[in-house]
């Protein structure tokens, strides 16, 4: 069976269901609000930010939304990540909670302030 990757962001929320497609709103607008200079796309059929490299990743499914800050922003944050489910570079919001999305904010200007300081990136 093929699936088929949306063509952008817009395309990927809207073929949620209205109430999961309203956090995932949520969560992109959070991003773009800590990032404005990231480039949004889709990447491995999620939407995806790039600033001077790969920024952060989200994606929704049946119980939570995914946020996918790779493992330097897991690791930052793992306190205040310890309620939620989570792997090496992931975290799971479950949809029967409100997003947290003041901490979602925080890890993201870590994730833009690390990539801003690598070796020959701009600032």
């Amino acid at each position: 069976m093929k699936t088929t990757v949306p063509g952008n962001v817009d395309a990927y929320i809207a073929g949620f269901p209205a109430a999961i497609a309203e956090l995932l709103q949520q969560m992109r607008q959070t991003v773009r609000e800590a990032a404005p200079e990231a480039e949004e796309s889709i990447r491995y059929a999620m939407p995806a930010y790039t600033y001077n490299g790969s920024l952060v990743y989200f994606a929704g499914y049946k119980t939570h939304v995914g946020f996918y800050p790779t493992p330097s922003g897991i690791e930052a944050f793992r306190e205040a990540l310890s309620g939620y489910k989570g792997a090496k570079g992931s975290v799971q919001f479950p949809l029967d909670q409100p997003l947290p999305l003041d901490l979602v904010r925080r890890i993201v200007q870590f994730r833009v302030a690390e990539n801003a300081a690598k070796p020959g990136r701009k600032k």
